[in-house]
């Protein structure tokens, strides 16, 4: 056998084969594992932020409810007000009777029959029989009486807000001659009082036990 080597040795280990039939490739010298993520990792998504404007609009949503409200209680309110009579109260159903008094004794016929037609007066086209009643209510009530001043309220009944029953004291005088002195007594008396167009009216005005004037 001639040369260096064995007869039943080669030449040396063959070079691993190439994979897919290419030609083979050496071994690197340093081999470094891949890294987890091929280059730099991308920037960080950001969070979408609720967007100020919806939260302002929702306030101003808010506010502008609230604004309309309240502006509906002022125009209820005010609308209210605006058609409301004047209010049955002790003071102005003492003034709306002491007003009556007056005119009765003084003979004034057309307040009377204003009072007495309770609202109505306006509209009547015929007046000459209410304001001849109104004469008679107030010569009955001057024969009687020499003057009269209410005292107190004493109890309202309400029938509504603008109707009422009073049961009131007024001191009288009675209608005596100049010559004798005329003695104060106290008399109560009822009234069926209406507010309405801005006034109170006595529909009707009854002396405790005596006729209806």
């Amino acid at each position: 056998m001639a040369g260096p080597y064995p007869p039943n040795y080669g030449a040396g280990p063959a070079a691993p084969t190439a994979p897919f039939g290419g030609a083979p490739q050496p071994y690197p010298e340093n081999p470094v594992a891949p890294p987890g993520y091929p280059g730099m990792l991308p920037p960080p998504i950001p969070y979408p932020k609720r967007s100020r404007w919806r939260v302002v609009l929702a306030v101003v949503v808010a506010l502008l409810i609230v604004a309309a409200v309240v502006a509906a209680v002022v125009v209820v309110t005010r609308s209210e007000d605006t058609g409301r009579t004047e209010s049955l109260t002790a003071a102005s159903a003492e003034t709306a009777i002491q007003d009556y008094l007056d005119a009765l004794q003084r003979g004034d016929s057309e307040t009377i029959a204003r009072n007495t037609l309770c609202g109505l007066f306006e509209a009547v086209k015929e007046k000459r029989s209410d304001l001849a009643l109104a004469k008679l209510s107030s010569d009955a009530f001057r024969k009687q009486f020499g003057s009269a001043q209410v005292m107190s309220i004493d109890k309202m009944v309400f029938s509504s807000p603008n109707q009422a029953q009073v049961l009131f004291t007024m001191r009288v005088t009675p209608a005596t001659s100049r010559t004798k002195p005329a003695p104060e007594a106290d008399k109560q008396g009822v009234a069926q009082l209406l507010a309405q167009d801005n006034e109170i009216l006595v529909c009707s005005y009854l002396l405790r036990a005596a006729n209806q004037f």
